[in-house]
């Protein structure tokens, strides 16, 4: 078991999903990953807390008030430990705030922001919450890309960002274009992929990847829980993927090794 109690700068560190029908999630998360739930309560905005195996592993919560015809989403947040200094870099490499960096009380420090092709992300700023304890894990985060468009002013954007280097591209050319990053000499921490023709009508996001023992097994529980599977399973040179939506609309990738 990978326990994690901390994160390097621009590592992902912490996903959460928006759900409109948050019983309706608790349920399908539950049959997909066996996660249990600790509700924060109504001074966090009822933001609750998913664990598996006694660790927190995720984030879920109702939408903000106001913020209820925003779709279903998953939102993944890049490590920090100088919040101040990551939002002048957005604004300096061309990327928007959309949330300026505010304090969790206890917890840490967050803020939401756009990359320059209009894919939104978070950083975090670690206090008592150090980000997800467990990755890499069944039913944990294990990856991250960014779905984009516009791969050179996205690869400038988060080079600058957090200095990412690019250690390798598969394929590349109209049909895959792929960039993996990694911090210094370490392996590759994220991801980002070039959106061709078929991803027509489709904004630039950020994917979140959570791990499975099995993806096919994991698919077979899908559909009685309330999801669809989007595409796949297939199989790639990192494991077996399948794309997924959670009963709230919510896209995710699964992905067994």
């Amino acid at each position: 078991m990978v326990v994690r109690s901390g994160y390097i700068d621009g590592e992902p560190c912490w996903a959460d999903v928006v759900a409109p029908d948050v019983p309706a999630a608790r349920h399908f998360y539950a049959a997909l990953f066996g996660w249990t739930y600790v509700d924060t309560g109504a001074d966090f905005g009822n933001y609750v807390m998913c664990c598996k195996n006694d660790r927190i592993v995720a984030g879920m919560s109702p939408p903000m008030p106001g913020s209820e015809p925003l779709p279903a989403a998953w939102s993944l947040y890049l490590a920090s430990h100088d919040l101040a200094d990551t939002a002048r870099r957005i604004d300096e490499h061309g990327g928007k705030l959309l949330v300026a960096p505010m304090e969790i009380p206890h917890n840490g420090r967050m803020l939401f922001a756009t990359d320059p092709s209009g894919a939104a992300f978070g950083a975090w700023e670690p206090g008592r919450h150090t980000g997800s304890q467990l990755f890499d894990e069944n039913g944990a985060l294990c990856w991250a890309e960014v779905n984009t468009r516009e791969p050179t002013v996205t690869d400038f954007f988060y080079h600058g960002l957090f200095g990412y280097r690019q250690t390798r591209v598969n394929g590349g050319g109209e049909q895959f274009d792929y960039a993996a990053w990694s911090l210094g000499d370490a392996d590759p921490v994220a991801g980002r992929l070039t959106m061709t023709e078929a991803w027509e009508g489709v904004p630039p996001h950020w994917m979140v990847y959570f791990a499975t023992d099995d993806t096919d097994r994991a698919v077979a529980r899908i559909a009685a829980a309330g999801g669809e599977v989007q595409h796949g399973p297939f199989d790639s040179p990192h494991g077996r993927i399948a794309v997924v939506v959670d009963p709230n609309g919510a896209v995710f990738t699964l992905i067994s090794r």
